[in-house]
């Protein structure tokens, strides 16, 4: 079965249906300069507030910011209130970005207590009113994100794709957890392809638990999904959608994935971390940059240590280079 394939979202044509999610404290520029080097079909700046991106907060357009080369890219906004997500999805378009995505995921309480992220997932009809606001002002794609529901008892990921899809989206992201577990257990894949049944045409995305080409496959495979969202899985690993694309398309990765590769690809990020970031941020930033490359690689609890352990760039650098 060929599982990888191009995808329309709306007006946006894909050249594949692998995406990048967007991940707060984690995606931020040079971050995606990174990924950029091995040029996924999509992929999202951090989420920003929508009540701080209209009141034009500079620390919140520095978070939008992106390359001439990055597109096809994507912007995500967090919010419950539809005026506010009309306005912030105008500024948004305006911006130059490909496509906007409200969050209804986020599971963070300083984020739910004002009903934003998967707090809106216990008030879907809201999640409609807000999508309608914000097709209402642009003309590029609007999506959703979403979990499954707020807990097990409170389920309306399938009830959400319709109402989303019925509001003019163009396409749906499905978490398979609740925000009750947070990251605990597993991703529900059942309740994702719930969520593909339910909808007509719109294209479903399955996100959680996808870290290399089987979880991906199974995915696929078990929830009938148009496409994959990938969150946590591309945290030290840039690569990994050009690596499931090739290994799913019945080939091989282009790059051994050794010591060598990663130094590379830290020597780039550290570069890119510096002409973005103070040193002082840039160290903080790459010590978990550093711990996130070498996660699957042999001994790495003593040098994890040792890397969170670094008081400056240069200790940082020398470690990386003994390795």
């Amino acid at each position: 079965m060929n599982f990888i394939k191009p995808l329309q979202i709306g007006t946006l044509k894909l050249k594949n249906n692998i995406a990048f999610s967007p991940l707060a404290g984690c995606t931020d520029l040079p971050y995606r300069r990174v990924v950029n080097l091995y040029r996924p079909a999509l992929f999202f700046c951090e989420m920003v507030k929508m009540d701080a991106l209209t009141r034009h907060d500079k620390g919140t357009y520095r978070i939008l910011s992106y390359t001439h080369d990055m597109h096809p890219i994507g912007a995500q906004i967090v919010g419950s209130k539809p005026k506010l997500a009309r306005e912030a999805a105008k500024i948004i378009e305006d911006l130059g970005f490909d496509i906007i995505d409200l969050n209804c995921g986020c599971p963070v309480d300083k984020v739910t207590k004002d009903c934003g992220g998967s707090g809106l997932l216990k008030q879907p009809n809201l999640i409609g009113e807000i999508l309608s606001e914000m097709l209402s002002v642009v003309k590029i794609p609007v999506t959703c994100k979403i979990r499954v529901g707020w807990d097990d008892q409170n389920i309306v990921a399938p009830q959400v794709t319709r109402i989303a899809e019925e509001a003019g989206a163009k396409a749906i992201f499905v978490h398979g957890r609740t925000r009750e577990q947070g990251y605990k257990g597993l991703a529900n894949r059942q309740l994702i392809k719930a969520c593909v049944d339910a909808r007509k045409v719109m294209p479903v995305f399955g996100n959680g638990d996808i870290f290399d080409t089987e979880s991906a496959k199974d995915m696929f495979v078990t929830t009938g999904c148009d496409g994959i969202l990938i969150s946590r899985g591309t945290l030290g690993a840039p690569w990994i959608a050009s690596l499931i694309e090739a290994e799913l398309s019945g080939g091989n990765f282009a790059h051994p994935i050794d010591d060598d590769f990663i130094k590379d690809l830290l020597e780039k990020h550290f570069a890119y971390s510096k002409s973005f970031n103070d040193d002082r941020k840039t160290l903080v930033d790459m010590r978990k940059v550093t711990t996130w490359s070498y996660k699957t690689r042999p001994q790495i609890a003593e040098f994890r240590d040792r890397v969170n352990e670094a008081k400056t760039l240069d200790q940082l650098t020398a470690l990386i280079n003994t390795r």
